[in-house]
């Protein structure tokens, strides 16, 4: 069977909905939603790979994150960081 148009269900362009079936973003007002604040993992590795690029821009964005997270192990940043 095949689906129904608009005019079979009833539905109008005057009702609101979007015909194409995408979705209407949400505004970032609604509900007060705050953002999640950074990990100190997260903040680390945000400086981190933004140092690398500057320091190295020829390797990957694959490489600078191994590096990065190699760093992370021994960084003061880091609460459970590896004290040899």
């Amino acid at each position: 069977m095949p689906p129904r148009t608009s005019k079979e269900t009833g539905s109008s362009k005057a009702s609101g909905s979007k015909q194409d079936g995408a979705k209407k973003p949400k505004s970032s007002s609604s509900g007060g939603l705050k953002k999640k604040k950074l990990t100190p993992f997260n903040k680390f590795i945000k400086q981190e790979l933004t140092r690398l690029k500057e320091a190295e821009p020829d390797i990957s964005h694959q490489e600078r994150f191994k590096l990065a997270t190699a760093n992370w192990k021994t960084a003061p940043e880091n609460p459970r960081r590896e004290t040899d």
